[in-house]
C-alpha cells in the first residue's frame, strides 16, 4: 500500500471511492465529505469554523486561518460535484458564539456556497443552537430515503453520523501513518471532521465499538491523493 498513489492500475482517477450504506452508494471524498449522485446530495461533518479564534479567546494562541482553509476546502469539493443539497452534519461552529466571529468575507463565502442549492445546517454539540440568519435550514436530524443524517451516532441502521473525528493508524512500507478516515459497515458510517483544525479519536476507542461491534468495520483513510479501505482489525 502506497498512501500517496493518485491513480489505480487501470488509470482511474482515485480521488473517491464507493461506500455503501443500507444500500445506498455514496462517492467517498479525499476531502472528508460524501456524495450521493442520486440525491445530487453533499454531506461533511464537523466543520468546527472559527476554533482558532475560540481558542485566542482562552490564551491559546493559533493561526487563525482555519475557516478560510475550511471553507476553501468545502469551495473545491462542492465545485467538484455540483450538489443540489448540502448537509452541514453538526458542529459546523466550535462554539455557541463562533458565528458571530465570522468575518464579512467568511460571511460572504458561506453566502456563496449556499447559492442555488438547499443548504441544512444539523445541530450539534458544539453548536446546539444555531442562528436563524446564516443562510439555509436548521434541523436536529434530517432523511432520506434509508439514510438519516445525525451529529451523533446512535448505531442505527441507515445511519450516517459524525461527532467522533474517526482517525485511523497504519503501516505502510515499513512507516507508521494516522490518518482521518471513514467509518463505515456497510449499514453506518461515521465521518470524518472536516474542519481544518478538528482533531481525531482512533477507532480502536471504545466509542466505536458501540456503533461497531468486534471491530467489524472498515476505515476508508484519506490519504495523500487517495482514498484507502483497510479493515479495521488491520489499524491499531
Amino acid at each position: 500500500m502506497r498512501l500517496g498513489a493518485l491513480v489505480s492500475e487501470d488509470g482511474e482517477d482515485m480521488r473517491v471511492s464507493r461506500v455503501s450504506i443500507s444500500d445506498v452508494t455514496f462517492a467517498a471524498d479525499l476531502s472528508g465529505a460524501l456524495f450521493w449522485e442520486e440525491q445530487r446530495l453533499l454531506v461533511v461533518s464537523d466543520l468546527h469554523l472559527e476554533k482558532g479564534s475560540s481558542f485566542a479567546t482562552r490564551g491559546v494562541l493559533l493561526p487563525p486561518f482555519d475557516t478560510v482553509a475550511t471553507l476553501g476546502r468545502l469551495a473545491a469539493v462542492i465545485s467538484r460535484h455540483n450538489p443540489r443539497i448540502v448537509i452541514a452534519l453538526g458542529d459546523s461552529f466550535h462554539d455557541r458564539t463562533a458565528h458571530e466571529r465570522l468575518s464579512a468575507d467568511d460571511r460572504a463565502s458561506v453566502a456563496a456556497l449556499q447559492s442555488g442549492r438547499d443548504w441544512i445546517w444539523i445541530s450539534g454539540n458544539h453548536d446546539p443552537m444555531l442562528p436563524r440568519d446564516l443562510g439555509g435550514t436548521v434541523a436536529d436530524e434530517v432523511a432520506v430515503g434509508p439514510i438519516t443524517f445525525r451529529h451523533e451516532p446512535s448505531g442505527a441502521p441507515g445511519e450516517i453520523a459524525g461527532h467522533l473525528h474517526p482517525k485511523a493508524r497504519v503501516s505502510a512500507r515499513g512507516r507508521s501513518m494516522e490518518r482521518r478516515c471513514f467509518a463505515s459497515d456497510g449499514l453506518r458510517a461515521v465521518m470524518p471532521a472536516f474542519g481544518a483544525y478538528a482533531g481525531g479519536l482512533s477507532i480502536r476507542d471504545a466509542a466505536f465499538a458501540k456503533i461497531f461491534p468486534k471491530n467489524g468495520f472498515v476505515a476508508h483513510l484519506l490519504g495523500d491523493r487517495r482514498v484507502h479501505a483497510i479493515a479495521a482489525a488491520r489499524c491499531y
